[in-house]
């Protein structure tokens, strides 16, 4: 017997992105499993509400039919608090949570022991983040031309030209994290012809980027002196750092803030896991940047969302598989087949089951085997 998978309108301030293509829904149900979409869902990604139906989805006209007849619920971002009244004992929520840096949604889980799956914390036996992966390399690609846009001087920044002209020394810019987000970043950068530093405590990650870029890219093993020397010389400073699951380090202190050139600009792509510069805050697409010490800082939650089209199609083509398997063989079943599915579970039956996640909230942490045999009991 398959669950019933909803696909709710996102809300969430700017996003316009959709949990899933008609695509998407066609591959489900060749399996037989019923989707419901809200009407309009799709819109500004790009797909019609006719292209759902076609595919044969069930458009529903508001979202509280959504939440109310799905066993999972697939979004792109996390629930917002006129969504929290509607969640449920038991029912699968299966979306990025990014619980370290809202710690208000964990409590709405908690409270409403929701089996709450986060795309970022999906995790491979090698390390790898196959659910985070394709967000990380648009929002990467898409930090380079959103710093190059604000550095024009009309948008508040230096006046200066990512990629400099004959004659005219180019922008320095300095990223810090050399995983997808920041190897993209650098990517982008690079090709736009920018002075990259690229920084990461990971030597062979550095190693593989110097050999693919054969230079372009200057590589440095990151250290408090080495962020502090690059960081005050910058043009353009990408925040580009992660901890599955838990808190964003904070890797560049007020002080240094305030040190960098006037009319720089810092694009903090890790906001979403509480940011790594110390002065960020979240911003919005429509508000999307603030400046402190004379530094415009850029700190948009959801950059993918700006780019609804491409970001929905990526973000299928890696989710559908593990939402397939979770509607196919119910969420107990799924998650005892796979581990790396299972290790994206964040909450379950009222507890925090993923350790990082606990650590970040402050809160107990209970494994996941144990909180399940709780909801079987």
């Amino acid at each position: 017997m398959t669950c019933i998978v909803g696909v709710p309108r996102e809300i969430k301030a700017d996003e316009h992105r959709v949990a899933i293509t008609p695509d998407g829904v066609r591959e489900l149900e060749q399996h037989g499993v019923t989707v419901l979409v809200e009407a309009g869902a799709g819109v500004d990604s790009g797909f019609a509400d006719d292209r759902y139906r076609q595919a044969g989805a069930e458009v529903v006209s508001d979202a509280s039919e959504v939440w109310e007849r799905a066993e999972i619920v697939c979004k792109v971002k996390e629930p917002q608090a006129s969504e929290f009244p509607m969640l449920r004992p038991g029912i699968c929520l299966f979306t990025y949570l990014h619980l370290a840096a809202y710690p208000q949604v964990a409590d709405a889980l908690l409270e409403h022991e929701v089996v709450g799956i986060a795309y970022e914390t999906v995790q491979t036996s090698t390390g790898a983040l196959p659910l985070l992966a394709p967000m990380s390399e648009v929002a990467g690609r898409m930090s380079a031309q959103v710093g190059a846009h604000f550095l024009e001087r009309h948008n508040g920044g230096r006046g200066v030209l990512l990629g400099g002209a004959p004659g005219v020394q180019p922008a320095k810019v300095v990223v810090l994290g050399a995983g997808n987000v920041g190897w993209n970043a650098a990517w982008i950068a690079a090709g736009m012809e920018a002075e990259v530093h690229l920084l990461d405590r990971n030597v062979d990650r550095l190693r593989f980027v110097d050999q693919v870029q054969m230079g372009r890219i200057t590589t440095l093993a990151s250290n408090r002196g080495v962020i502090e020397r690059t960081v005050v010389e910058a043009d353009l400073l990408i925040g580009a750092v992660l901890v599955p699951g838990g808190r964003a380090p904070v890797l560049v202190e007020e002080d240094l803030v305030r040190a960098m050139k006037p009319g720089a600009v810092i694009v903090d792509i890790a906001i979403d896991q509480g940011g790594c510069i110390a002065t960020s805050h979240e911003t919005t697409h429509h508000d999307p940047v603030f400046e402190r010490h004379g530094v415009l800082h850029y700190a948009v939650g959801n950059m993918p969302g700006a780019v609804p089209n491409t970001s929905t199609y990526a973000l299928t083509n890696v989710t559908l598989p593990y939402l397939s398997d979770l509607a196919r063989l119910g969420v107990a079943g799924a998650l005892a087949l796979d581990r790396s599915l299972a290790a994206g579970v964040n909450t379950a039956g009222g507890h925090v089951v993923n350790p990082a996640v606990a650590e970040a909230l402050g809160k107990p942490y209970l494994p996941l085997e144990e909180a399940l045999a709780g909801l079987r009991s």
